[in-house]
């Protein structure tokens, strides 16, 4: 009261004097509060430091009720890199699945137990109607194989969940007979079965192949090969050298021209090439136009220019000419029989492992829809599944 009187006495207002006090204390007390915030932030800091470095134990305190807390775990373990894709219809164009299908690690061990696996790749128009006999083949084997189909893109496919085809269809193009787009959509499989880096072959198929033996068989004769199945053949005449178009050099000479079947099997290493490669398909896109059948011949120089020592230079897949025509004979209902088969295995000898072996054919094409039936009866006794 007497601080008041004494202030009026001089002429001041007493109120404007308590709110200059008040606004000096509070400023104060913020600036502690703020303190005391930095040392207990700066203390939990260092103490979850400490935790992740000499207990490798992650702040759960934090984390624990993040919803981003899966993202973290994928950046810390290495089951994101090895875990093949949930989803195989991804949103990537084609330069990005290329781009992203070639990469390949620096260290060739494997931090990991590794299962390598054999990628089926079919290539078809639309339905699969072998599938009834592949999924007898594929049956008890499901850690040693992957499956991808591609289709026209209008085609959705109805397999049942149970199926080994269910959601095994990755996103497509049209491919047009001869041309490169075919090509494109063998390099669009390979760059999709190179995303699970536990595949180490790849297997090109269609609608139209069937297996010839159990899976057991193809499985250790493709592991055990010390080369990859792509025919390669300098072949004289109008229909193997008189494709050429000279525009094609210096890159690919007339001595560097191949031809063979389309129907390849591949390891991973020659699978890289062919996603990788941005020389020789401008190339051939330009220059290899009908009657120049790209299919025959793109994969087929390719290889044999960067690694001719690491084709078997034969195909896996039976097929026969011998009836003419543009296109390989096909066999329906009335041609399968226990001679039908016993025909393809005595056909020919072949190399394998630079030693002369009988068995040379692991799958055959082209079988009619109408010859499914009589193969499933056949299967057990003649081709062991």
């Amino acid at each position: 009261m007497q601080s008041r009187l004494m202030a009026l006495e001089e002429g001041k207002n007493p109120t404007t004097t308590l709110r200059t006090n008040q606004s000096r204390t509070l400023p104060l007390r913020l600036l502690q509060w703020f303190s005391l915030f930095l040392v207990l932030g700066f203390g939990v800091s260092i103490v979850s430091m400490y935790m992740i470095r000499y207990f490798k134990v992650a702040n759960v305190a934090w984390i624990g009720q993040s919803p981003l807390r899966p993202c973290f775990e994928e950046l810390r373990t290495i089951e994101s890199w090895i875990r093949p894709p949930s989803n195989l219809l991804h949103i990537m164009n084609d330069t990005e699945l290329l781009w992203r299908a070639s990469f390949v690690p620096r260290i060739k061990s494997y931090p990991y137990e590794r299962v390598p696996k054999i990628a089926f790749m079919f290539l078809t128009k639309g339905p699969l109607p072998m599938a009834p006999l592949w999924e007898r083949f594929f049956k008890g084997h499901e850690e040693l194989y992957s499956i991808y189909v591609h289709t026209l893109p209008s085609y959705n496919d109805s397999f049942s969940p149970a199926s080994v085809f269910y959601k095994r269809q990755i996103p497509s193009q049209v491919a047009e007979w001869g041309r490169m787009s075919m090509c494109d959509a063998e390099r669009r499989l390979l760059a999709n079965a190179l995303l699970d880096i536990s595949n180490e072959w790849f297997v090109l198929l269609s609608e139209a192949c069937i297996p010839l033996h159990n899976f057991s068989i193809v499985y250790l004769y493709i592991s055990k090969s010390r080369y990859s199945f792509m025919g390669s053949f300098d072949e004289i005449g109008p229909y193997g050298r008189g494709r050429y178009n000279q525009n094609m050099a210096p890159t690919v000479n007339l001595s560097d021209w191949r031809k063979g079947s389309q129907w390849f099997e591949l390891n991973r290493e020659l699978a890289v090439k062919i996603v990788e490669d941005t020389t020789y398909h401008p190339l051939f896109n330009e220059f290899c136009q009908p009657a120049c059948y790209v299919d025959e011949h793109y994969f087929q120089t390719m290889l044999s220019i960067q690694t001719p020592h690491l084709l078997a230079n034969r195909s896996l897949t039976y097929v026969d000419w011998s009836r003419g025509g543009a296109h390989p004979a096909t066999f329906g209902k009335a041609d399968i029989k226990e001679e039908f088969f016993k025909k393809i295995f005595e056909s020919t000898t072949c190399l394998y492992n630079n030693q002369p072996s009988s068995l040379c054919f692991l799958f055959a094409r082209k079988l009619a829809p109408s010859a499914l039936d009589p193969l499933l009866e056949l299967s057990p006794k003649v081709l062991g599944f």
